[in-house]
């Protein structure tokens, strides 16, 4: 399947020279590196599958594409959950960095007071992401179908990935790919709440616990040589949905009107060491 490329604004700098993928038919729940034509890349060695066949299923199994075809300008997690995810973004990435969003959207969780090199974005709906403030780039792949990125080994300082990896039918191969993106002491953050389109989820994220999930990606970065020991981090919001206003949400959630507000959980690893700066 072809990847659509586009370029926001017109810069010196070059990312590399544009290629066209050619359309394969693939099986992606037994697709494996001896069956895939394509020459061997420096991708992190796998050292394990997390995920059996079962695992992987969608309940809607319909191309991605297809279901993503039109742009959904809304917010899917809370304010409290963006807070939190610009603030860790603020804390670990640096001024001046090269970043890749993967499964972006039409949001930006980073810090509007930091200025970066260079953000590209990934996602399935050139609409979004064209809405995308900070984006200098971007380009649309179904990860599905294909888990190949097509950037130089050792590109980016930092690959972001946000309340997406619950939509990862090869995860471990995504997570090879972005270790080979990125440059030797750059981060991979992966964060993600309890809210997801059910029928898009894999079958494991759907039927996990909260404390599950964030296990399952701390084994998919284990899945993967050369990732440092993935640092978790779990934020969950009080009972009652906050302490600040105890009156309104104990009356709101009597009459069944409170909505409790979004966990956050994120899971980080750097590729071969943790930088002394963090």
């Amino acid at each position: 399947m072809d990847s659509l490329q586009f370029n926001l604004q017109q810069s010196p700098f070059q990312l590399r020279p544009r290629r066209t993928i050619r359309p394969r038919i693939t099986n992606i729940s037994n697709q494996t590196e001896e069956t895939d034509p394509r020459p061997p890349s420096s991708a992190g060695k796998i050292q394990r599958l997390v995920l059996n066949n079962e695992g992987r299923t969608k309940l809607n199994a319909g191309p991605d594409r297809e279901f993503y075809s039109y742009p959904r300008f809304v917010n899917h997690v809370d304010d409290g959950f963006i807070s939190s995810l610009t603030d860790l973004y603020r804390n670990r990435l640096r001024s001046g960095s090269i970043v890749l969003d993967l499964m972006s959207s039409w949001v930006s969780h980073l810090p509007e007071e930091v200025k970066y090199e260079r953000v590209v974005g990934h996602g399935l709906n050139a609409q979004e992401l064209a809405r995308n403030p900070r984006l200098d780039y971007f380009f649309v792949k179904d990860l599905n179908e294909d888990q190949k990125l097509e950037f130089q080994d050792k590109y980016f300082d930092a690959v972001l990935c946000s309340v997406g990896v619950q939509y990862l039918q090869q995860p471990e191969k995504v997570f090879a790919e972005v270790y080979r993106v990125l440059k030797p002491g750059g981060a991979l953050i992966v964060s993600f709440s309890n809210r997801m389109f059910y029928e898009k989820a894999i079958r494991v994220w759907r039927d996990g616990t909260e404390y599950g999930r964030v296990q399952l990606v701390v084994q998919y970065f284990q899945s993967v040589q050369g990732f440092t020991q993935p640092e978790t981090i779990r934020q969950q919001p009080p009972p009652g949905g906050g302490a600040e206003k105890p009156v309104l949400n104990w009356f709101m959630g009597l009459i069944g009107l409170a909505s409790r507000p979004d966990p956050f959980n994120a899971v980080i690893a750097y590729k071969n060491f943790k930088p002394l700066y963090e």
